[in-house]
């Protein structure tokens, strides 16, 4: 992100604040004015920011109790519901990101849309626009979509279901791309250069890991199989990280998730044992990068979910924080928002080069070239030893099962403290992480019978059908400004579309 984008911000300070406190109809922007004077190279990044601070802030939180990275520290209790699946539509999990999804992101994107000549600029509309409504999708499984941003036109849109807008938005990506006539060769918003081939890049990335979505969800498997295998081949994917690159490490520019952190004052978040055993087993050295020894004996110690309030029972003695690994929040003091990982994608390739293509050695290159991406993504050394370790290392898989697991299992390592929406999807699609047949309390007895990094059900878990989460509840002004048509309501326990497993 350059220095005059992070300028550009400074305009829309004011009018973003307005987003978190108030109840907004999703077909009205209430930031900008209609004028023309309000350029296009303004409202991209107000859009960008948007999107962005969803993935960096509430879901970048939730997803992360989600995936088994965090868990609620055992002296606090700011996320006691996240921690124990204690959640509904009261809890208005997904109202602030709802809000700024439609009224910030896709609004702002459509009024480019609506009046730009521009094939690069409408082609990057719909690619972040693809984006937001895919981010609506996993985490409801329906969107309004289709009479969605009609304005006064229709205050009330239906809610079209999950395929219907993945599908849609497909199409979108298609019809903007076949559209680009070279007149302007150039994006109007600086984010990737404003390269057109990035933007293509980074829309061959959303392509890919839709398609994956579809043919798990059992929806047209063929057809996305020889897509997703076409893209592959192809090869024309974003260079380095697609990121949103706009903070620093002073008060009032922090990255929105320590910011929240750094203003509350008090450390609610802990390791989770799921993700700690399992970078433990490995003798993964990006450990120290998100996590901290913990004080009582100087090694890394997950806590096993749900299970605050459960274990100075199970122990009989005095629990606190230093019993269990901190998070070092400093790691994201002033770190960017990634929208699409270069490792996510690797892992993506690797994917589709083992199961569709029986590519062995180009899976393996990757996968490699994944892992070696996070790594220095994060600044770790040590990558070459770590991708010769017997439980790391692709020639040590004895089958191609074992390889997609390892493939798998690797990503959701990666997206730690990069894009932890990602890893709750992948997990849910992938069912890797595999979830322990052993509850909390039998590892914590017998943790020789726990198969290290397995997602674990919370200790205390208020899923009637207990389980894992498998989606978010519906935000509450979707039911306030449109009972009519808002779903009626979900479990936890109810999966998305394409979860079908």
């Amino acid at each position: 992100m350059t220095r005059d984008m992070k300028k550009i911000l400074l305009y829309f300070a004011a009018g973003a604040m307005l987003l978190s406190s108030c109840d907004l109809d999703i077909n009205e922007n209430p930031n900008y004015p209609s004028s023309s004077s309000v350029t296009d190279d303004l409202i991209f990044p107000a859009a960008e920011n948007a999107i962005a601070d969803c993935l960096g802030d509430q879901m970048f939180n939730y997803a992360g109790f989600f995936a088994q990275y965090f868990d609620q520290n055992p002296t606090s209790n700011q996320y006691n519901d996240l921690a124990e699946l204690n959640l509904d539509e009261s809890s208005d999990l997904f109202r602030r990101c709802y809000t700024y999804l439609y009224a910030g992101a896709l609004t702002d994107l459509q009024t480019i849309l609506d009046r730009s000549t521009n094939t690069s600029d409408i082609f990057a509309c719909t690619v972040l626009r693809a984006q937001a409504f895919q981010l609506v999708v996993d985490n409801l499984s329906d969107a309004p979509y289709s009479e969605a941003l009609q304005g006064s036109d229709n205050t009330t849109p239906k809610w079209d279901d999950g395929k219907t807008v993945y599908e849609g938005i497909l199409a979108e990506l298609d019809e903007a791309e076949a559209a680009l006539d070279g007149s302007a060769m150039t994006v109007t918003d600086p984010m990737l250069g404003k390269s057109v081939s990035q933007w293509k890049g980074y829309a061959n990335a959303l392509r890919l890991r839709i398609y994956l979505r579809l043919i798990d969800g059992n929806i047209d498997a063929s057809t996305y199989t020889a897509k997703a295998k076409a893209l592959v081949a192809a090869n024309e994917f974003f260079t380095g990280d697609v990121v949103w690159d706009v903070y620093s490490n002073a008060s009032g520019q922090y990255n929105p998730w320590y910011d929240t952190y750094h203003s509350l004052g008090t450390r609610n978040h802990c390791a989770a044992y799921s993700i700690i055993s399992y970078m433990s087993v490995t003798s993964d050295p990006r450990i120290s990068y998100g996590y901290a020894k913990c004080a009582k004996d100087g090694t890394y110690v997950g806590q096993l979910p749900g299970c605050k309030t459960l274990m100075g029972e199970w122990t009989g003695a005095t629990y606190n924080d230093d019993n269990v690994s901190g998070v070092n929040y400093s790691v994201m003091v002033a770190s960017p928002i990634y929208l699409f990982t270069q490792s996510e994608l690797q892992f993506l390739i690797a994917e589709v080069e083992l199961r569709f293509n029986n590519n062995d050695a180009a899976a393996q290159t990757a996968y490699e070239n994944a892992v070696a991406e996070d790594f220095s993504s994060k600044g770790v050394e040590g990558v070459s030893t770590f991708l010769s370790g017997i439980r790391t290392g692709w020639d040590n898989m004895a089958s191609t099962s074992e390889k997609l697991n390892l493939i798998y299992m690797q990503k959701w390592v990666a997206l730690n403290f990069r894009d932890h929406m990602e890893a709750w999807s992948e997990i849910r699609r992938t069912d890797v992480p595999a979830l322990s047949s052993a509850s909390a309390k039998q590892i914590y007895e017998s943790p020789m019978n726990y198969n290290a990094g397995d997602m674990i059900e919370p200790g205390v878990n208020y899923i009637v059908a207990k389980g894992l989460c498998k989606r978010v509840p519906y935000p509450s002004n979707a039911r306030t400004l449109n009972p009519s048509n808002t779903p009626a309501a979900k479990l936890l326990s109810d999966p998305v579309f394409w979860d079908v497993k």
